[in-house]
């Protein structure tokens, strides 16, 4: 089967990897282009390609040949908007009158202070109200590359004073909101115009090679950068200012992030599959050939390799286990999750499409054609309108709370021990009478799912007439792209939590199955001790039905405490014995013999068991190749170990640390519940480090998780291990 979404994903991934620079031609700008001088700092250039650079002049004299023959021209001799009916012949005067009324964004002072300096009063309570600087060197970059088509009439001069911004790290302070991207993002656009133009009042950030940014007016800026403030010239202001590049940049960066979260989407929905014990037959591909939407039978196809030697669930050869106890199949979050990505994969797919489109388009108005097959002319159209990307956004804003509602479902079911298949109550390690390790991150979820909800809301059902009633339509394409990327961050948030909840959900899993493993023998063995005569005339199923009915009532009795787990699960599970046994074999004395050593047996058994899987978590042996280098990555490389329970709390690890109390109860808690990884027999230095590894709240954990995702270190780690395995083709 093929993969469109994840192979798609995976070239601009490669892509990323050995970008040396960005060359810009106004032909061949890539989504991948645009990450990598925005979030990478990788240079970006402009083409030395005489042919280009003659576009570029040959407009400019073509648009300077029909002011000449006293064409009427918006925007060149005309004012603008609902204003067009105005005319004038101080052409460069005119664009400064444009730059001007466009400058009208609100900026705190403390976004034109920097960082370091005091801020104004009263703005404690007031988040940034500029653009961040990512979406503002995007939007430089492809407003350049539009520029560079030759069909805006700009000088080739005023497009390299912008790159030889964007070559320093210096990105004008632009405003967050304004723009309601119908003639283009005009507004914002008008702050890259001011700062070339050397405004005293227009500001730049200048990241310095020591790391620290700092903000200059632009015309102190230009002095830094070498550059000579620029007269804007006939339509020059409005070549820069029309057009939808940070609408575009913004949405780049949106798709860009939402196409991850959708592929680890599909790891993760892989390795909840183990967590729960569900069946990789969920994904078995006649069930998408029946039922053949494109982006349903990607998902299965994704799910099915990241479960490619797993031992937790492999794929089995029969429809239906009919030993299977409980319910018949999986819950929707598992059984029905290529149903559910599938259509926004493909929604994903096609927003990536618009958006590239957009990367390599003319966006201004008017636009100059000098094509070679017909005479020169000039168009008054609309290519400034947005709406293509407000249509990408919106798709990738509602994938983007999809994506979160699968992963909210499938963190509660495995939190709620009624509905885990025997993993402890909110997957505490220790007793759950004292311990509630994930439930808390139970709730943030809902929250997270709530306000994830409340963005993905369409932006373009709420637009108000603009301009004179001119801008009667509008897209307000970044507004949503700035939604969509809102969202990407709730979705990692619900992601970084989900994969917490994830690896200690699979530990405790196959901590599980290493005590289903030995808790066989110790059937046996209790069962020889008490019933010796009976068990040497009964079959070899004997031990096996009995195992079976103790552990069927010891994975249904995950919320009572150790001692108490066991003592019931034996008590419930006598009438299998009986049964087993027969009348002559199961006399009552030796049925009350039974329950006391099976209680006891049980209860050492799964104490020595955890004590073991402690010292040594045998998951990477169970979980499929895929979800190892998940877990590895949260458990190697971010450090972040099994949760022990309520003693895993900084304070009471502090208080461990220190030695016991007079009371006695300090340190208790590894000794007594069979937990002792080094304890009193351990150095002070290997304290300090066991220390140094824990003395961290859960919630700073799940940070790490969720840092890491928005670095894109995880991502890197999934795309090698699919390239190498040859996964996306």
């Amino acid at each position: 089967m093929s993969t469109p979404h994840a192979s798609a994903t995976y070239a601009e991934w490669v892509a990323l990897q050995d970008r040396l620079d960005v060359l810009l031609n106004g032909r061949e700008l890539t989504l991948a282009d645009v990450v990598a001088v925005s979030l990478y700092q990788i240079r970006a250039r402009l083409t030395q390609d005489p042919e280009d650079l003659r576009l570029v002049s040959d407009s400019v004299a073509f648009l300077e040949s029909e002011i000449q023959a006293g064409r009427i021209i918006y925007g060149v001799n005309t004012g603008f908007g609902g204003s067009a009916d105005t005319r004038t012949k101080d052409f460069e005067r005119l664009q400064s009158g444009l730059v001007q009324h466009l400058n009208v964004g609100i900026l705190l002072q403390a976004d034109k202070s920097g960082p370091g300096l005091a801020q104004a009063p009263g703005n404690g309570l007031l988040r940034s109200h500029a653009l961040p600087a990512p979406i503002v060197k995007a939007a430089m970059l492809i407003r350049c590359n539009s520029l560079m088509r030759g069909h805006s009439g700009v000088r080739i001069g005023v497009i390299e004073s912008i790159m030889r911004l964007l070559s320093l790290d210096m990105t004008p302070v632009t405003p967050l909101r304004g723009s309601v991207s119908a003639s283009g993002d005009l507004s914002t656009l008008s702050y890259i115009a001011g700062a070339i133009e050397g405004n005293p009042d227009v500001f730049i950030r200048v990241a310095g090679k020591d790391g620290n940014t700092k903000v200059l007016p632009a015309n102190e800026a230009l002095k830094t950068a070498g550059l000579e403030p620029i007269r804007l010239q006939a339509k020059e202001g409005l070549g820069i200012t029309n057009g939808t590049s940070p609408s575009c940049a913004a949405a780049c960066l949106a798709i860009h992030q939402a196409n991850q979260l959708a592929l680890l989407t599909q790891v993760l929905t892989a390795m909840c599959t183990e967590a729960l014990s569900g069946t990789a037959n969920n994904y078995h591909p006649f069930i998408s050939a029946v039922r053949p939407h494109e982006g349903q039978a990607e998902v299965a196809t994704n799910i099915l390799h990241f479960l490619s030697g797993s031992k937790l669930c492999p794929p089995s050869s029969e429809p239906t286990n009919l030993k299977n106890k409980g319910l018949a199949q999986d819950r929707y979050a598992l059984r029905t999750s290529p149903q559910w990505l599938g259509p926004q994969l493909e929604d994903l797919v096609l927003a990536t499409r618009q958006v590239t489109i957009e990367l390599n388009s003319t966006t201004d108005n008017p636009l100059l054609d000098l094509s070679p097959r017909g005479p020169n002319r000039i168009h008054h159209g609309g290519n400034f309108q947005a709406h293509a990307l407000t249509s990408a956004m919106e798709k990738t804003l509602l994938a983007l709370q999809n994506l979160g509602r699968l992963l909210f479902a499938q963190s509660s079911e495995l939190i709620n021990h009624t509905m885990n298949k025997g993993l402890p109550p909110n997957l505490s390690f220790d007793d759950p009478s004292q311990s509630f390790t994930c439930k808390g991150f139970d709730v943030n979820m809902a929250a997270y799912a709530a306000e994830l909800g409340y963005l993905a809301k369409p932006v373009s059902a709420h637009v108000q007439i603009a301009e004179m009633a001119n801008q009667s339509v509008n897209s307000m394409a970044l507004v949503a792209a700035r939604y969509a990327l809102e969202a990407v961050e709730v979705v990692g948030l619900m992601a970084a939590t989900h994969l917490y909840v994830l690896c200690q959900a699979l530990d405790l899993r196959c901590l599980r199955v290493e005590f289903g493993n030995r808790i066989g023998d110790v059937v046996k063995g209790v069962l020889e001790e008490c019933f010796q005569a009976a068990v040497k005339d009964q079959q070899d199923g004997l031990v096996e039905g009995v195992k079976d009915a103790v552990m069927e009532r010891w994975d249904q009795l995950s919320n009572l405490d150790l001692a108490d787990r066991c003592k019931t699960a034996v008590n419930q599970s006598l009438g299998t014995v009986v049964e087993c046994l027969g009348e002559s074999g199961a006399s009552l004395k030796g049925v009350r013999e039974y329950q006391t050593r099976m209680a006891a047996a049980m209860e050492k058994c799964y104490a020595d068991v955890r004590t073991e899987f402690l010292r040594h978590q045998t998951t990477t042996d169970h979980i499929s190749p895929a979800s190892r280098v998940v877990y590895d990555f949260v458990r190697k490389e971010l450090n972040i170990p099994l949760n022990r329970g309520v003693e895993d709390h900084p304070t009471l690890l502090l208080q461990e640390l220190k030695g016991p109390k007079d009371n006695g109860t300090a340190g208790r808690g590894r000794k007594g519940r069979g937990t002792d990884t080094g304890g009193e027999h351990g150095s002070r230095a290997e304290m300090d480090q066991e220390l140094a590894g824990r003395s961290r709240i859960l919630g700073t954990m799940a940070g790490e998780i969720y840092e890491a995702l928005r670095r894109g270190e995880l991502h890197d780690r999934l795309m090698r291990f699919g390239g190498e395995k040859g996964l996306w083709r």
